[in-house]
């Protein structure tokens, strides 16, 4: 395979060719005129062929020229197309976003009017999945992922630390008497997730149960299911606490036992990292890290609030 030229002289060639003269060249790559010259001279030596013919005011393309620059040119096109659409946005009015389905229904979701009130130009596609998006298509800005923040390829941000808390209906408990033992006896409806499986055995623990028995009644991969069978009163679960704050707050859930456990699994802001750089996402995590300071304040008052 024959090596190919050097790309500055090719580069030379094209805007002497394309602009007819070594001096325009010359400004357009702020080099000296003598420099395009030197360019164009290696270039022909490198082809073994003349390009030009020089005159004493002007240049003209030899035929091999002629038949060099549509080449050159679309080459440098594509160059030039694929470093743009790298850096900037092709969809600049769109935001494309991507998050698992518990915390797009039952924290952004509600949420998304404010943001688009501050950019109301801009439009909004959400599409709530459990795995990671791909991102090879384009179409996509960024993603809100839980996971322990390896993504290949990617850049991750850390939004916030979540905790896994146990809950329960109201109804289920009797505050006067022991929690524990009530907690044994409660079916126990269990998410399916890598983060609960860190922690399961140390909340089976914690309630009382030999490790050997088994009260589950329902496993679901999608935290939202779980929390409409506890609304339900079908039992006892674990979730993270940025998904049932909410209902804590307005009593439809209880935390019967304060014991908050922690998992290596964090939200994080997924994307290429080039995509970080984007206007609309800049404006976007700017929101979501001042939107996310209520659960973090709902945290601090869910502790405070604990018993002794």
């Amino acid at each position: 395979m024959n090596r190919l030229p050097p790309l500055k002289s090719l580069q030379a060639f094209r805007h002497a060719a394309e602009l007819g003269s070594f001096k325009a060249a010359a400004e357009q790559m702020h080099v000296t005129q003598a420099a395009i010259s030197q360019q164009i001279k290696t270039l022909e030596a490198h082809l073994g062929m003349q390009l030009f013919h020089r005159g004493i005011r002007e240049i003209e393309l030899t035929s091999e020229g002629q038949l060099l620059l549509p080449y050159i040119s679309r080459g440098f096109s594509a160059l030039e197309q694929g470093v743009t659409q790298l850096i900037d946005d092709p969809h600049p009015e769109r935001l494309t976003l991507s998050t698992v389905p518990s915390f797009a229904s039952r924290w952004l979701v509600p949420r998304l009017g404010q943001f688009q009130e501050q950019v109301p130009e801009m439009n909004i596609r959400l599409t709530p999945g459990l795995r990671l998006e791909s991102f090879e298509d384009g179409e996509l800005d960024l993603t809100i992922r839980y996971g322990e923040g390896n993504y290949p390829g990617l850049k991750s941000e850390l939004l916030f630390t979540d905790s896994l808390i146990p809950v329960c209906h109201p109804l289920l408990i009797n505050q006067q008497q022991p929690i524990t033992e009530q907690l044994a006896k409660l079916p126990l409806l269990a998410d399916s997730g890598p983060d609960v499986s860190q922690v399961w055995p140390e909340f089976i623990s914690l309630i009382g149960l030999p490790a050997e028995q088994n009260n589950t009644r329902l496993a679901a991969t999608d935290s939202n299911m779980l929390v409409d069978a506890l609304l339900a009163g079908q039992g006892l679960s674990i979730l993270r606490f940025s998904v049932v704050y909410e209902l804590i707050e307005r009593g439809q859930l209880i935390c019967p036992l304060h014991h908050p456990l922690r998992t290596s699994y964090r939200y994080y802001l997924v994307a290429p990292e080039h995509h970080f750089k984007r206007p609309k996402v800049r404006q976007f995590t700017d929101w979501i890290r001042q939107e996310i300071k209520e659960i973090e304040c709902s945290w601090e008052r869910f502790n405070a609030s604990a018993p002794e």
